[in-house]
């Protein structure tokens, strides 16, 4: 049952790891409409951090007490390991319950294909958690791009380094495909949704995809190169064991150039607590802002605050009025269908063919 206008939705939330904790409860309890109703995990450490971090949210140990009472909640949030995505949120369709899927949305295309599939045949509602096109850098670069500040658009390079040559232990090293754990899962996720955001479909894929560390199960050193049938060029870098990071972004036109260092702070200000709505979210200081233009005419371009809160505000406005989900789940499955052509031209070798997108 929705909410009203005097009741806020109730929310859901499965898994309080690092997505549940750091992205989705702190932006969900900042959203007006919508309040933290229930969260569910059985780790005895994750409740009593719940309890802390928010202690009017009721404690759930099975999210088959949500499916059996669905109409005690308004949305259901998926924040488990990867592995969980497709299943739990098959499950709170099949309740009825709109649904938001951390990405990756699936370990495979296939699999994602299915649920929105079903999705759709049930008329459930279902989005995908792609923050990042809220970064400010990429609003930045997506308003220049847009507003021909670049010219034609030639190249676009964009990286998630890391120096973390240490392997760590979770679900996210293990090598069974069904974890959907390395690092083209992890941050190629972000990285082929940024790209395919701005410069759209993507008509050829190659890549280079290796595992460095002594042990590591999982690709953690990728390269990826898109070819968007409009003609751009992406190269997309990610990784844990860059010891020195490149530019964050830059992107080439014939007529110049932009070029930005430095991750958006927003993930950094939820870790330390920071909530969207204080003063200064999402900004960075002048120092950091890009650069544009050629070598030797170059002047900073203030980079427009990252809105991470977004992505919630339009959840909350698609199911009280109707309007779009902020992330079509079909481009969800498009990016993973290219990291599994990504995967397989590393083991091949090869430029491959991307087919045509689901639709």
């Amino acid at each position: 049952m929705a909410g009203t206008a005097q009741a806020p939705l109730r929310v859901a939330l499965l898994g309080y790891g690092l997505a549940g904790r750091v992205f989705h409860a702190p932006l969900i309890a900042a959203t007006p409409g919508l309040r933290l109703h229930a969260v569910v995990t059985r780790n005895p450490e994750r409740r009593q951090q719940v309890r802390h971090d928010h202690p009017d949210a009721r404690l759930v140990d099975d999210a088959d007490l949500l499916w059996r009472t669905p109409d005690a909640v308004d949305l259901v949030v998926v924040a488990t390991p990867n592995r969980q995505h497709v299943p739990m949120a098959r499950a709170a369709v099949a309740a009825g319950l709109p649904v938001v899927v951390d990405k990756p949305l699936a370990p495979s295309s296939a699999q994602g294909r299915e649920l929105v599939d079903e999705a759709a045949r049930r008329g459930v509602p279902v989005t995908v958690f792609q923050n990042r096109r809220w970064d400010g850098d990429f609003l930045t670069a997506r308003r220049l791009v847009e507003q021909g500040e670049l010219g034609r658009v030639t190249r676009f390079e964009s990286r998630f380094e890391r120096w973390r040559p240490a392997i760590k232990p979770g679900w996210r090293e293990l090598g069974d495909p069904d974890e959907a754990g390395g690092a083209l899962f992890d941050l190629g996720a972000h990285l082929v949704d940024q790209a395919v955001q701005l410069f759209g479909p993507v008509s050829h894929v190659y890549a280079e995809v290796d595992r460095r560390r002594p042990g590591a199960q999982v690709d953690d050193d990728a390269f990826v190169a898109l070819t968007h049938a409009g003609g751009v060029r992406s190269h997309l870098w990610m990784g844990a064991v860059t010891p020195q990071l490149g530019p964050r972004l830059r992107v080439l036109g014939d007529r110049a150039g932009y070029t930005t260092y430095g991750l958006d702070p927003q993930e950094a200000a939820l870790r330390e607590g920071g909530r969207p709505g204080t003063r200064g979210w999402g900004e960075v200081t002048p120092e950091r802002y890009g650069q544009l233009g050629v070598d030797g005419d170059l002047r900073p371009v203030p980079t427009e605050p990252g809105r991470y809160q977004s992505f919630y505000q339009q959840v909350a406005a698609a199911l009280r009025d109707g309007r779009p989900m902020p992330v079509d789940p079909v481009d969800a499955v498009n990016t993973v269908a290219l990291i599994e052509l990504a995967h397989r031209s590393s083991v091949e070798g090869a430029v491959l063919p991307v087919p045509p997108p689901a639709r």
